[in-house]
């Protein structure tokens, strides 16, 4: 479910229609993310670790409602619910988008994880189905410690979606730590909106 957000009462309208004309309305951060409390915790409930912090990201995701907006046909419009479209490895080294829905609690996630993970197996290509709009892009690079973070963009496409990438687990004197790189619109969010996602997304990684 989705309803429209009022433009004209919007305090960001101004910043809205000043982003969106431009070629690329997006921006981004890369930043480092403490996972030793989430990894224990992923280890202790039994799911696998991408499980895990791809559940948190969502969680974060849909507390913090610029997160949860979508340009469509010009209008902005606020969803109920976020899921992920998840990139899945196959075993020939291709990948295939996917689609997980959001559960709150994560063993009923972790097996829409699963049971999705297993549908991208059967198939081939990268559009495996057909999308929701109530998505953010989700990607991993678990052999690399990225940095910084760049993403494939066609200017023409009307896209207003997060994309949120992770990088390799790194460990040192018992401390885990991944990079995480955020792209997300500026029409629809600033910097604080950011900030605010990366800390509730670090407290909830640490609980």
């Amino acid at each position: 479910m989705k309803q429209k957000l009022n433009l004209e009462t919007w305090n960001r309208k101004e910043h809205f229609l000043f982003f969106k004309q431009m070629e690329e309305p997006f921006f981004g951060i890369t930043v480092t993310i403490d996972c030793t409390n989430a990894y224990a915790k992923s280890k202790e409930l039994g799911v696998s670790f991408f499980t895990y912090y791809l559940h948190k990201t969502l969680v974060a995701i849909n507390a913090i409602e610029p997160f949860r907006y979508r340009i469509l046909e010009n209008e902005i419009y606020i969803f109920d619910r976020i899921d992920a479209s998840a990139t899945i490895l196959r075993d020939d080294k291709t990948f295939g988008f996917s689609q997980i829905e959001f559960a709150e609690d994560i063993l009923q996630f972790a097996e829409n994880t699963k049971n999705e993970i297993a549908r991208i197996q059967t198939t081939t290509g990268l559009l495996t189905r057909e999308f929701s709009e109530n998505l953010i892009h989700f990607s991993a690079i678990p052999w690399v410690n990225f940095t910084s973070f760049t993403h494939a963009r066609s200017f023409s496409w009307p896209d207003s979606c997060p994309k949120i990438s992770f990088g390799k687990m790194m460990d040192e004197n018992g401390k885990k730590t991944m990079s995480m790189a955020i792209n997300v619109h500026h029409g629809l969010m600033d910097g604080y909106h950011l900030g605010e996602f990366v800390t509730l997304f670090q407290e909830i990684m640490n609980s």
